[in-house]
């Protein structure tokens, strides 16, 4: 990998004479000019992440370049393609205009005064005219930008206008605290009364449906039988000022991805602070897992947790490389990725950590314990930053438990069983199939054991050595879809 080495020029064409190059990653330097053609003809090559340079023009034509996704090429404003929906244009020279009055000197003589004078005149009234033009066009620009602006404020004070309504406290007694309730979507087709007033529900244990590292899950009604799910966030004396909290809520709000729980709205008060997100009656992953399913609920099939381990490694890699700074999720585990009615999966409960920003570290690490088997090593750590590399742990975890439908650890009567060194073991044993799910019919052993694989890669223990979320989903489009299929496309 040569990411976040502020390398500059071009991308050295000697390049595509590395025959057996498997990965490319250029991300985030300042690379400029096109991007080599030979470079589509290298056949082994399976990954390549051009990402944020200063790279221009068209794509080559090849097998990776045709199938690579756009995370892989974004922050790159020069290039051309339909993945970012950017469409190649040719650029045509504009046509030279002749001045016709330019002969028009009795003798022929071009280079008399009075058609020098006649040219020199006729320059300055085109000149004051592009002028005149240009600023007409920044007038207008500017009267539009206001019209819009001032649409936009007073839909945000509709927005945000505070409730006038109340919620009790959790012991059932009469302890109103004025609050403020933020919905991001007009389309959710009720009042702001509606929602608190329902939001009384929350104080019923009954409600209840889950609890995390940063708080309590509710499921509540609102108008018309809508459902929704509601999180309490952990003690308040740690949360930050509400002017901080509603602008971090606010980005966590217009984040916006198939693979991503979309959060709705959230409601304020120093005492209480609630985020509105939506519910998935399929529970999570975890459920299908680990718990007893419902009667007639058949297990999850391979090619449905295929699906599951490309679609989270799709949301995940969206909130590392599409924000900066990137959104860490924090607690990557199987009981944060719900399942809609197709089964495709939703992460939910990510960026949360930057709401609580007076939680110490060290606390922090320490509440992660909980989640045992999905926190990074470095997490114990408290001189490390935390980044995307902690994400991508719980991920190589979560893969591996998907394969094998086993828990991180499970405990024995004298033993402990970590899931990493089991899986690890039994491939180096050349058994690898027998670590698999029996609940699975059928499972091919060219998609599993890489999937394994990729699951130790993600689990290293040297955070550097752990590939990036892009590069894990762009590995498993590869595995899904074999080279010589690919190739028999073109």
């Amino acid at each position: 990998s040569l990411s976040h080495n502020n390398l500059i020029g071009s991308i050295p064409m000697e390049l595509s004479k590395l025959r057996k190059l498997m990965i490319l990653n250029l991300a985030f330097n300042k690379l400029s000019g096109e991007i080599p053609e030979q470079l589509g003809s290298l056949d082994n090559l399976l990954v390549v992440n051009l990402s944020f340079n200063k790279l221009s023009g068209k794509l080559p034509r090849g097998r990776i370049f045709d199938d690579l996704d756009q995370s892989a090429l974004e922050g790159n404003d020069g290039l051309c393609s339909p993945k970012l929906g950017q469409k190649c244009q040719l650029n045509v020279p504009k046509p030279l205009a002749l001045d016709p009055g330019g002969f028009r000197n009795g003798d022929g003589n071009v280079g008399s005064e009075t058609a020098s004078q006649r040219f020199k005149h006729r320059k300055f009234l085109t000149v004051s005219a592009i002028i005149a033009i240009c600023a007409a066009v920044v007038i207008a620009m500017g009267v539009v930008m206001v019209t819009l602006l001032n649409l936009k404020a007073q839909k945000t004070v509709e927005l945000m206008q505070p409730s006038s309504e109340s919620l009790s406290s959790t012991t059932g007694k009469s302890c109103p605290a004025m609050g403020k309730l933020v919905l991001f979507s007009s389309a959710s087709d009720s009042r702001s009364e509606d929602w608190v007033n329902n939001a009384q529900s929350l104080l019923n244990k009954a409600s209840e449906i889950g609890k995390g590292v940063f708080g309590t899950v509710y499921r509540a009604s609102v108008t018309e039988g809508r459902v929704i799910a509601i999180k309490k966030l952990i003690s308040s004396n740690i949360v930050q000022s509400q002017d901080d909290f509603d602008r971090e809520v606010q980005i966590l709000g217009k984040v916006r991805h198939p693979n991503l729980v979309s959060l709705k709205g959230y409601y304020w008060t120093p005492q209480l602070q609630l985020l509105i997100s939506e519910f998935y009656a399929n529970g999570s992953l975890h459920d299908r897992l680990h718990e007893n399913s419902a009667p007639g609920v058949p297990p999850l099939s391979w090619p449905q947790r295929f699906k599951i381990a490309l679609g989270t490694a799709k949301g995940l890699a969206h909130l590392h490389q599409s924000y900066r700074p990137p959104i860490i999720h924090y607690n990557v585990k199987p009981t944060n990725i719900l399942l809609d009615e197709n089964l495709n999966p939703k992460i939910s409960d990510f960026g949360l950590a930057r709401l609580l920003p007076k939680l110490d570290p060290h606390i922090l690490s320490n509440r992660f314990q909980r989640s045992l088997g999905y926190a990074a090593p470095e997490l114990a750590c408290q001189s490390l930053r935390i980044n995307e590399k902690c994400d991508i742990y719980g991920y190589g975890v979560l893969i591996l438990e998907l394969v094998t439908g086993r828990r991180p650890i499970e405990y024995g009567e004298d033993d402990v069983v970590i899931l990493c060194d089991h899986v690890r073991s039994l491939i180096e044993q050349g058994k690898a199939m027998q670590c698999v799910d029996q609940t699975m019919k059928e499972c091919p052993e060219e998609e599993v054991l890489p999937v394994l694989k990729l699951g130790l890669v993600c689990t290293s223990q040297i955070p550097s050595s752990r590939p990036s979320m892009a590069e894990v989903a762009q590995i498993l489009q590869v595995i899904k879809t074999p080279v010589p299929e690919r190739m028999e496309i073109f």
